[in-house]
């Protein structure tokens, strides 16, 4: 299994209305489309950016083909949906982890 990680700096003043909008909106978008999972959501504390919020985004995905078949066919329409609506408020980066061991029943 794959962890598929979202890191997200969010400018203090959106970051509240971000996280409405990733549970009411974009989680379910992403989670619907069958590639994942389950998912976790985390908020980084103390950071040293008092202008901003940090929070990270884990997609449990079951192998490779899942994840670029979710980065070709989704990941485009519902990353330009984020960026239409928080353009010049963050920055992302994404990773990709290999899940070595989990006491998580899955």
């Amino acid at each position: 299994m794959l962890l598929y990680n979202v890191t997200i700096t969010l400018d203090i003043e959106v970051h509240e209305d971000w996280v409405r909008w990733m549970q009411d909106t974009h989680i379910p978008d992403v989670m619907s489309t069958g590639m994942f999972l389950s998912y976790r959501m985390s908020r980084l504390i103390g950071h040293d950016h008092a202008d901003s919020e940090i929070y990270t985004m884990q997609y449990l995905v079951k192998d490779m083909p899942h994840l670029v078949r979710y980065q070709e066919e989704f990941a485009p329409a519902l990353q330009e949906q984020h960026s239409a609506r928080y353009s010049g408020k963050y920055a992302a980066f994404r990773t990709v982890m290999e899940v070595i061991d989990h006491n998580e029943r899955i």
